[in-house]
């Protein structure tokens, strides 16, 4: 006879910065959870080697209720140095360093199936282990919503890859590669190729470069730099206050919020980038209107009626999130959900229209702001989320 099956209070999935925030918050709480993940696998395995961190310091610590565990913490600790910017391998370093200290009882197994229950969740392992939850936690990050232009769709990757899909851009070498994008990867990736040897050309569709951090003088100007940027560090002066406050930002019209999120995380380049592109063929303000295999290499047509015959095509083109494409969801748990645009509709907690069921990170975005879309907003999405266990009948 097999035994009862088993029961957990939270299922947290996912182990970057938002898992592993929720699930330190949660402990602290004392609330029983099973987190599930690599810890910042996407981080490790699908950002290209040598790239660096747009944001600030103040805006790259994984939250953590005693505030302990902190860059500055992990450098001490470790008896080690940390640049500025702070390089990608280093800030996965700091975030595994962060799991072992508040989550070591992390599960490196992989949920493959979240279905409804009576009072829950049937929560499926990958490995064929099933029990029950009374909630689940989405935290899984935005590798799964990898936006790829249509006119590079039935492309192989030899030919055409999502920058999610490099780890190693050294690989290219000998060959000549476009960069499709404009923001802070396409133009990181396009200097890593540079510093390879490795030919390359960038083409985006805006008009012209944007750059964030060109005037670091404006944030050391005491009340009245308080009064313009946030430490969570998302967005231009002013907006960069307002996103830091979710629960205002969200008291907004809706087109307020739509044209403010925009402009806060639009396409743009870090400025310790520009030295690094001086030199660099660099399209803007054209679009690649069609994309065809000839032979071994990749054949490109613009709208301005020019052509580019390349080794491969860098997609740098994004994220758009789609809660549909998670796999582990069930159709009845996918069918009850309420979304606009591939967003969850969350209410306080950042729970969904499934009662019990929450999304962390980017998919609570369309809810509760673009901060949700970046480290320096794990505070607030671990905070929201115990407000299930304080509130427990909450309203929108």
């Amino acid at each position: 006879m097999t035994g009862a099956i088993k029961k957990c209070h939270v299922t947290i999935i996912g182990a970057g910065p938002y898992g592993l925030a929720s699930a330190a918050y949660l402990e602290a709480a004392g609330v029983e959870a099973r987190v599930f993940g690599e810890p910042m696998s996407f981080w490790k395995n699908q950002m290209p080697v040598g790239m660096c961190l747009r944001s600030s310091w103040s805006a790259s610590h994984i939250a953590d209720p005693k505030q302990q565990v902190t860059l500055d913490a992990y450098c001490h600790q470790n008896g080690n140095h940390v640049s500025k910017p702070i390089p990608l391998d280093r800030f996965v370093d700091y975030g595994q360093w962060y799991q072992r200290t508040l989550v070591p009882h992390l599960e490196r197994r992989q949920v493959a199936r979240v279905d409804l229950d009576s009072g829950g969740f049937r929560v499926t392992l990958a490995d064929g282990e099933e029990f029950l939850s009374r909630r689940v936690v989405v935290a899984t990050g935005i590798g799964t919503f990898a936006s790829r232009p249509a006119e590079f769709v039935g492309l192989p990757l030899e030919l055409a890859s999502h920058s999610s899909e490099q780890n190693d851009l050294r690989k290219f070498k000998g060959q000549r590669v476009i960069v499709v994008g404009a923001g802070q990867s396409a133009l990181e990736s396009a200097c890593l190729f540079k510093e390879a040897g490795i030919e390359v050309e960038v083409i985006g569709r805006q008009k012209s470069l944007r750059w964030v951090g060109l005037h670091p003088k404006l944030h050391h100007l005491g009340a009245l730099s308080w009064l313009l940027y946030s430490p969570r560090d998302v967005g231009p002066a002013g907006i960069s206050r307002l996103v830091s406050m979710p629960h205002l930002f969200r008291r907004f019209p809706r087109q307020f919020q739509d044209r403010t999120a925009y402009r806060a995380i639009r396409p743009a380049g870090a400025g310790w980038l520009q030295p690094r592109l001086v030199g660099m063929p660099i399209t803007l303000g054209r679009r690649i209107v069609s994309a065809k295999a000839k032979g071994s290499q990749l054949h490109l047509n613009l709208d301005d009626g020019t052509e580019r015959l390349v080794d491969h095509a860098l997609l740098a083109t994004g994220y758009r999130v789609d809660v549909s494409r998670y796999e582990f969801l069930s159709g009845s748990v996918s069918q009850r959900l309420e979304t606009v645009g591939g967003y969850p509709v969350l209410k306080r907690g950042l729970e969904s229209s499934v009662p019990g069921l929450h999304f962390l990170g980017k998919p609570a975005a369309w809810s509760f702001g673009p901060l949700l879309g970046f480290v320096s907003g794990t505070e607030f999405a671990a905070r929201e989320l115990l407000y299930c266990f304080h509130h427990r009948n909450g309203t929108r």
